[in-house]
């Protein structure tokens, strides 16, 4: 890329860069420059340079690469002192933590005529030791470096400066410079003046000799990067002072907040604000690794199932995930408060939840299932400052897809790396057609995706390739701001949680068979939603009990939409014994308990019109068919290769090392049921692919086990199901979960 490269300044960032284009024979020639005699021999030593110099205006001459990596208070003198040398084509770029200085500092010397080779850039990776010998040619890898192209640097420039990172293996962003010493006022250099002020504050107290022997883990792990280098933070916090006191202003507001609640004992603004910011910091945790929600890459989860024969119990499942969702979605828009109860805690759901937050809806909880939702209307949302992190949750991103597109601000939507191989188009597509300008990634259509705002929508009427409830409510919540009537028909009935929702909030509904309609141009008023408990986790523990000897287990409170109630009529085909009782209305939703007892089971052809109303819970349903007698066929159910895992492959191929005989398809599976044995299923370690509900399904083949089943990535199950692992236990069955 260059032919001669000059560092001036040769620490952990200049010396790892200069490993990087040594390694990968970026330069023809590297020329270290710093005045440090000792570092340039060591430089020369280490065999990463090829010359060195205690000169800068030496160092620069002929040189079309200048990485300027000293102290951000010692940019102006230093272009000063190299400007009257430096090529006229030559790039320039730094490595600071501050980006206004640099441009201050170029207009300074350079006036009108600043270098159009000159692209500030700020590698956001460091460790513990510093100096040439701590330098390393991963350091970058994985990491972010962003790019502040000044008005004046030329394209050229920038993408040559990108490549050179993107070299390095890192993560390159751009954003301007005042937004970079804004957002980096307020991650990285005031939780370091916080640091550096607190053990300040314990090191003069009376007892401090007391206050650091007795210190707990939470003290050691904030303060640790007060141990950094005071010269250099001292030069970051003056060169970007006005954007560290705009952040210290900020935090102080919050904190007398704080102060405010705990001096006047209001419990409930504590506990608000505490919830508010651990579910924050897990989300946070959550897009840095591009992971699930509450756990992160590096707790990934292992459940362990000894060979165990009945499942008792009489308990609960936790909320539906659909309807938590939604409940979210619907009263954040609404006029008013909305009350929530029974809300499903879960990663998908708190994903939807965080997303609002993050549009400036001020929502309290969850705790214990109660969540409050401060609506701002259908026109009162704002614009997020950051991409929308939807982790493993595609119902969040299918259905604030036609949200997004009505809103007058631009937005992004991201997701995990399981989300991020979802099909998107299938909702885009018909977006576009109603005026909205949403882009989605690659080839096949995937997230991330872009949302262009200030869009006028126009009602539409579609039908729907395949049956989607996601699909279907995403074009109906856009109808919310579209001119006319929207209307949708479905191929198939799916479920309908959205509709009878909406009618819940007051927003009008019309379902004339196949077809839902809505007119744009309404609102929607606040209201209390009580959850019923979810149907698809229900599912696993009535396949459990059918399954497995001796067993009886009675549900509390279940949906049983009839929209969603295909699990219960596969079942009762199959033979099950299953009965409904206390038959109720909750929130606008049907709810019974059901108690199922062991059964025989025999193979059936599943129907088609039963498929999409039990679509989530065929992977239970492949377990159970391995326990009948004879052949149980699926047709119909392509919809189960883009969820998300390709659940006829994934299934496929953990029954077969299981010993079942089975035959995926296109869309669906034949499988040949082992009937009434003890032992159905062999042990060994199931990849369940980080999907949620494959984990689960082979965790409940253990009861017809005759050997351990390990089921590897399994921490997604706290998407739908948090306390899987202790109602399983409860009910009998020999499951222990690790992380690694």
């Amino acid at each position: 890329m260059f032919k001669r490269a000059v560092f001036i300044g040769f620490g952990l960032i200049g010396s790892s860069l200069a490993r990087v284009m040594r390694a990968q024979q970026l330069a023809h020639t590297i020329v270290a420059c710093t005045r440090s005699q000792s570092t340039l021999d060591a430089a020369m030593a280490l065999g990463i340079v090829d010359e060195v110099t205690v000169d800068p205006t030496k160092a620069v001459q002929g040189a079309d690469l200048v990485v300027l990596a000293v102290p951000v208070a010692l940019m102006e003198p230093l272009l000063r002192q190299i400007a009257p040398h430096l090529h006229p084509n030559a790039i320039i770029t730094d490595v600071g933590s501050t980006k206004g200085n640099v441009a201050t500092a170029a207009l300074n010397v350079f006036g009108n005529n600043i270098p159009t080779g000159l692209v500030p850039a700020h590698p956001i990776a460091g460790a513990e030791n510093s100096g040439v010998h701590a330098g390393r040619a991963d350091l970058f890898v994985n990491h972010k470096v962003i790019v502040t192209p000044l008005t004046s640097s030329s394209e050229q420039a920038t993408e040559q400066v990108i490549r050179l990172w993107e070299s390095a293996g890192a993560n390159v962003i751009t954003m301007g410079v005042a937004e970079h010493d804004h957002v980096l006022a307020q991650t990285s250099h005031l939780p370091h003046l916080l640091a550096f002020a607190l053990v300040d504050q314990l090191s003069h107290s009376s007892t401090n000799l007391d206050v650091f022997k007795y210190a707990a883990g939470g003290l050691r792990d904030f303060t640790r990067i007060a141990a950094s280098d005071p010269q250099m933070w001292h030069d970051i916090f003056l060169q970007n002072k006005a954007a560290l006191n705009s952040a210290i202003n900020s935090f102080e507001l919050s904190f007398a907040q704080i102060k405010h609640s705990i001096d006047h004992n209001d419990s409930t603004a504590l506990l608000n604000c505490l919830h508010h910011a651990a579910r924050a910091r897990r989300h946070f945790g959550a897009m840095l690794n591009q992971g699930t929600y509450m756990q992160s890459k590096s707790n990934q989860q292992t459940f362990t199932l000894q060979p165990q024969g009945s499942v008792n119990g009489d308990f609960s499942v936790p909320g539906d995930k659909s309807v938590s969702h939604r409940s979210i979605m619907f009263g954040a828009l609404a006029d008013g408060v909305t009350t929530v109860s029974n809300f499903l805690e879960g990663e998908d759901a708190l994903a939807t939840l965080q997303a609002f937050v993050d549009m400036g809806v001020r929502i309290d909880g969850p705790s214990k299932g109660k969540v409050t939702i401060y609506g701002v209307g259908v026109d009162g949302l704002q614009a997020p400052k950051q991409p929308l992190y939807m982790g493993n949750s595609g119902t969040s991103m299918r259905l604030l897809s036609g949200i997004l597109s009505a809103q007058p601000f631009d937005s992004i939507m991201t997701g995990d790396s399981s989300l991020s191989k979802r099909p998107m188009e299938r909702v885009a597509k018909p977006l576009r057609s109603m005026g909205a300008l949403i882009q989605s990634t690659g080839d096949k259509g995937t997230p991330p995706l872009s949302i262009t705002g200030a869009q006028q929508l126009n009602a539409i009427s579609y039908t729907l390739p395949m049956a989607s409830a996601q699909v279907k409510s995403g074009l109906l919540l856009a109808g919310i701001w579209a001119k006319g009537i929207t209307s949708v028909t479905e191929p198939e009935p799916t479920r309908d949680h959205t509709e009878r929702m909406l009618q819940a909030f007051g927003y009008p509904v019309q379902v004339d068979g196949a077809t839902v309609s809505i007119k744009g141009g309404g609102r929607l008023t606040a209201t209390h939603i009580d959850v019923p408990a979810d149907i698809s986790s229900a599912a696993f523990f009535m396949v459990a009990a059918a399954i497995a000897r001796n067993s009886r287990v009675v549900l509390r409170k279940i949906g049983i939409n009839p929209t969603r109630t295909g699990v219960i009529e596969i079942l009762k085909q199959m033979g099950a014994n299953i009965s409904l009782s206390n038959q109720s209305i909750v929130g606008g939703e049907p709810v019974a308990d059901i108690t199922i007892t062991s059964s025989v089971l025999k193979g059936i052809h599943i129907p088609e019109d039963q498929v999409p109303l039990a679509i989530d819970e065929f992977p239970a349903l492949f377990i159970a068919a391995s326990c009948a007698s004879g052949t149980t066929t699926l047709t119909g159910a392509a919809e189960l290769r883009v969820k998300e895992s390709d659940r006829i492959k994934v299934m496929a191929d953990g029954l077969q090392l299981l010993g079942i005989t089975c035959q995926p398809t296109a869309d669906g599976m034949v499988i040949e049921g082992k009937g009434d044995i003890d032992a159905v299923f062999g042990g060994g370690q199931i990849a369940s692919q980080h999907d949620h509900r494959i984990a689960m399904s082979f965790a409940i083949a253990s009861l017809r086990a005759s050997a351990p089943i390990v089921i590897e990535g399994c921490e997604t199950v706290a998407t739908s199901f948090p306390n899987f692992v202790s109602l399983a236990k409860s009910a009998g069955m020999g499951i222990s979960s690790t992380e690694q």
